[in-house]
């Protein structure tokens, strides 16, 4: 108990307030006993879980690994291995949360900042909760595009490839789809705007299916790539600054999130709820911060340094959040059908 103690002590000089020394002790016990924690979907590039990962590892002692891939692909896992699990913790889109616990795949637990978190961002029961938001951006090779985009109008005349990834999928790739139909005057019951821009670039031959990844964006391979803005922003600095410009559609975008899933049938549950505990924490929302996602929380301080990374807050006045997440899940489950009746069946 003393070297408990004296670790929640040392926590909370090391780290910003609410992180470490908020951990319930008894939960801290437990998932240090386990020693590691297996995620899905939350790799070292994206919104910076590298310094999560190594937070909870120098500060708790747990052991990490992690296995890249899409929201739908994450619970397919969770429930495809069932008992036999290999993974912990997941991240994965809004509208991925209510179908994580429709489908018997999640377990609760409420952090120590439940009430700091938005009612509209979190499950009553505690399955799912935001961490971070993200707005669908345009980042832009300016190598590529010498007129660059400032609107999805502007799409439809231009001459280079657009890659949105991959729709019915990936919650980024989907909710650029609903980003689109939004500037288009559609919502979360109406995509068919998104369909028209997205048939007409496909009918152009415009429409890329190259993976809009860091390192296919580094190869010049991606000329316009419809991204989350933490993403943009994060692989434009890790490649060249001066090489791509990042900006939010003028004429309409979706703010929308990412929350937490633990798994059911985690093999390390402790482990999983200490690393969602300091997600949420002080030092959590920070590191996610460092890696250009707005944290959930609004009470948090961001360092000056943070701040400044973020875009100038007009490039996101037509931005809007997701106003009907029951519509959106619903016309998350019929997109992959949707997508190809709609879009792909004009791409040569």
């Amino acid at each position: 108990m003393k070297a408990l103690s004296l670790c929640l002590v040392l926590g909370a000089l090391a780290l910003p307030l609410a992180s470490q020394a908020t951990v319930p002790a008894d939960l801290l016990k437990a998932a240090q006993a386990e020693g590691a924690v297996n995620s899905v979907g939350m790799p070292d590039s994206w919104a910076n879980w590298k310094d999560t990962w190594q937070d909870l590892h120098s500060q708790f002692g747990l052991a990490h690994m992690d296995t890249d891939m899409s929201s739908a692909e994450e619970l397919a896992k969770f429930a495809a291995e069932a008992s036999d699990a290999s993974a912990d913790i997941g991240d994965v889109g809004h509208a991925f949360g209510p179908l994580a616990v429709q489908k018997g795949l999640a377990q609760p637990y409420k952090p120590t900042h439940w009430e700091a978190i938005p009612a509209w961002a979190k499950d009553q029961d505690g399955n799912w909760m935001l961490a971070y938001t993200g707005t669908i951006a345009f980042m832009i090779n300016k190598d590529l595009v010498p007129n660059p985009p400032k609107s999805w109008a502007d799409l439809r005349t231009g001459k280079y490839k657009v890659t949105v990834g991959n729709v019915g999928v990936a919650s980024q790739a989907n909710n650029g789809v609903l980003a689109a139909a939004i500037a288009g005057g559609g919502n979360e019951k109406n995509l068919k705007p998104a369909f028209d821009l997205f048939a007409d670039l496909a009918k152009q031959g415009r429409l890329s299916l190259t993976d809009p990844s860091l390192a296919n964006l580094e190869k010049g391979e991606v000329a316009v790539a419809v991204l989350w803005d933490f993403n943009a922003l994060n692989y434009r600095d890790k490649i060249d600054p001066s090489r791509f410009l990042v900006v939010i559609p003028s004429d309409g975008s979706v703010i929308s999130g990412y929350t937490t899933i633990i798994n059911k049938y985690a093999k390390h549950p402790n482990a999983a709820k200490l690393a969602r505990e300091y997600i949420l924490s002080d030092a959590g929302q920070i590191n996610l911060a460092r890696g250009y996602a707005r944290p959930i929380r609004s009470d948090v301080v961001l360092p000056e340094d943070v701040k400044a990374k973020m875009l100038p807050a007009e490039q996101y006045a037509a931005a809007k959040p997701v106003s009907d997440f029951d519509a959106w899940s619903e016309a998350g489950k019929a997109l992959p059908r949707l997508w190809q009746e709609n879009v792909m069946i004009y791409q040569p």
